[in-house]
């Protein structure tokens, strides 16, 4: 009888121990996994998704973008968070104040990306081509990223505003496919990215996406890292020139230099 007691005990202890250690270790992959975005518990973020480019209605948004914007509220619900779509007509606020997912890059019609581009991400630039030839493409560190029926690209960045706050994720595809590509990236593979760059380092990704009318989104693939190149300081503004300097007043005129002599 105390033998069985024993091994009951026994099998008691290392149930329980074995429960806490996965407990332990799924607390600690959720505190990197909401340091990573800036999350917390009970915690708003923004969804900002720009229109679809070729409907006529307001607030259309093309259906792989509706796919990347349901994995990025998935993420915020694993942290705990509840996540707010915010159309592209619509304030979204300062930076800063709360985690935002911004999907759509600047050639697809995404104000808030093309202020983003501007402001942080000085050292990308977005090419869009209406004319006889579409051509959609961006450029960073030198090399140009075009859209063509056999591959897209999507540019995946984390940055922050001038006063810090809560990050941004930007994902700036030349398509609505590309889009969601790297709301899959992000989303797959945060915990690698966790390991590599922190809380706390920005980082810039281009992404390539293989046969996208084949594949979909299954063959994506890491083309390079741009964040030594993507975020540049701002141009210095030339300095204006100093004011001159008063002339002083001679020695024993108590008139200054600059007061008009009396007519004799």
């Amino acid at each position: 009888m105390s033998d069985l007691l024993i091994n009951l005990l026994a099998s008691v202890i290392a149930g329980t121990a074995v429960w806490l250690a996965g407990f332990l270790l799924r607390r600690r992959r959720l505190s990197r996994e909401r340091a990573f975005f800036g999350l917390t518990e009970g915690a708003s973020c923004l969804l900002v998704v720009s229109r679809h480019a070729s409907s006529p209605r307001e607030f259309s948004v093309h259906r792989r973008d509706v796919a990347a914007l349901v994995e990025l509220a998935t993420i915020a619900r694993e942290c705990g968070a509840h996540a707010d779509r915010v159309g592209e007509n619509q304030p979204a606020g300062e930076i800063g104040r709360l985690t935002e997912f911004c999907v759509g890059g600047p050639g697809g019609a995404s104000p808030r990306s093309a202020a983003h581009v501007r402001t942080i991400l000085r050292g990308v630039t977005y090419t869009v081509d209406d004319g006889n030839s579409p051509r959609l493409a961006f450029t960073v560190g030198g090399a140009e990223y075009v859209l063509t029926p056999e591959v897209s690209y999507v540019l995946v960045a984390r940055f922050w505003g001038p006063a810090g706050g809560h990050p941004v994720f930007l994902i700036g595809g030349l398509s609505a496919g590309s889009n969601l590509a790297g709301a899959r990236y992000l989303a797959s593979r945060h915990t690698d990215l966790s390991r590599r760059y922190g809380g706390d380092r920005p980082f810039a990704l281009v992404l390539r996406i293989v046969e996208p009318a084949a594949y979909g989104t299954d063959f994506t693939e890491l083309v390079a890292d741009v964040s030594d190149v993507a975020f540049q300081p701002a141009a210095a503004q030339p300095a204006l020139p100093a004011a001159p300097a008063p002339i002083p007043a001679r020695t024993g005129d108590s008139r200054t230099a600059t007061t008009r002599p009396e007519a004799e």
